[in-house]
């Protein structure tokens, strides 16, 4: 029987996998055979503590600060044979108003949207030449407002308008550009209602599955949307949240 999740031979550079959900989706893609890479933030992939989500083991690793365009243009190529998959799971948040000032807001625009297109850009011909796809990580903060942190519910409903755009003007070059959105997941992200039990307690009453998601629950999805299943999927996010957008 043909398993089409069977990542065997596939080549996958996950931006942001380093830890949280990009972290998961990285090692969902190795343990289905593929070869994985990963861009993160720190000097070395050592600097990583398993304590908090990161398992690097079997990744390769890079360090490319992708809120700076030019570290997107000088980093290496993540294989020297071309790429499969490009998933961007890059994300940041300022908290306590701060991207209701210039430098919160450029910096959150500047990883959570702008990157997205510089990180497909970058890997557009190699991605062409191997009928690949672009998998994007948006949230459903984008499919609504977020009162204490406009910049990262613009830049997530920027990033799924993003995913339609790429996948639309990319599809005749035989890449495939879609997305996740997820809902509430246990990352360094959302510890502001995840450390606090009263917070956390009303956040899992408002979804319907009854529980947060986890990186796993993200992978799922990933895997999807890179596998021969989703051959004919282009420019669509797929919204991963137990019910909580509903």
């Amino acid at each position: 029987m043909i398993d089409d999740t069977d990542m065997t031979g596939q080549r996958v550079l996950v931006v942001g996998g380093s830890s949280g959900i990009g972290n998961g989706i990285a090692q969902a893609f190795r343990a289905r055979g593929a070869a994985v890479q990963v861009w993160g933030t720190r000097a070395c992939a050592a600097d990583y503590d398993p304590a908090q989500g990161s398992d690097l083991t079997g990744l390769g690793y890079a360090c490319v600060d992708v809120g700076d365009p030019e570290a997107i243009s000088a980093a290496p190529a993540p294989f020297d044979t071309g790429l499969d998959v490009l998933v961007l799971c890059q994300g940041t948040v300022v908290y306590k108003r701060g991207e209701f000032a210039r430098p919160g807001w450029d910096r959150v625009m500047a990883i959570n949207l702008d990157s997205v297109m510089q990180c497909t850009m970058r890997f557009r011909a190699a991605l062409g030449a191997s009928r690949g796809s672009v998998i994007v990580v948006s949230s459903i903060s984008g499919l609504k407002a977020n009162i204490g942190n406009p910049a990262y519910a613009a830049s997530k409903a920027g990033a799924i308008s993003l995913t339609k755009s790429l996948g639309q003007a990319l599809a005749a070059e035989g890449i495939r550009v879609n997305g996740l959105a997820p809902g509430l997941v246990d990352t360094k992200l959302t510890t502001v209602t995840t450390q606090h039990p009263d917070r956390l307690a009303a956040a899992v009453a408002r979804i319907p599955q009854s529980r947060m998601g986890t990186p796993a629950d993200m992978a799922g999805a990933a895997i999807f949307l890179a596998s021969p299943l989703a051959a004919y999927v282009t420019g669509h996010t797929l919204v991963v949240d137990g019910g909580l957008s509903l």
